[in-house]
């Protein structure tokens, strides 16, 4: 049995803990506050779904899987999200506390992929050591 951690397995995972953890932040922020709290949840989330694209490309770049943008290309898509972030907290009826709160939507995620390495690493080993 391979014991060795599969990146782009786990980072799959971590995508779809995102889109569950999103997808009922979104129903207890509607169950809270209504329209205005699930947006923002939903908006906070998808923000935080952006960061994750971009952070694992930036992990895949700098493990050689893929090109590497530029120091710039960087530096503007977090001026481009910060401009919008403010357009739409600024001009928007949402809840901003949703938003803040659904920008937490992938560490929530790696926390459950992590209990679930660690739960799966737990029952590999107990497995190995039956044999």
């Amino acid at each position: 049995m391979n014991d060795t951690f599969d990146y782009d397995r786990a980072a799959a995972r971590i995508g779809h803990h995102m889109v569950w953890i999103a997808a009922a932040g979104a129903v207890a922020g509607w169950a809270a506050g209504g329209w205005r709290w699930a947006g923002g949840f939903l908006l906070g989330a998808a923000i935080s779904a952006f960061n994750y694209r971009w952070l694992r490309k930036l992990v895949e770049g700098l493990g050689g899987r893929r090109r590497r943008p530029g120091a710039l290309r960087h530096m503007l898509r977090f001026v481009l999200l910060a401009a919008a972030a403010y357009a739409i907290l600024r001009f928007s009826p949402i809840n901003v506390l949703a938003v803040l709160v659904g920008l937490f939507v992938l560490i929530a995620a790696v926390f459950v992929e992590t209990a679930y390495e660690i739960y799966y690493a737990g029952n590999r080993n107990s497995h190995h050591q039956d044999l």
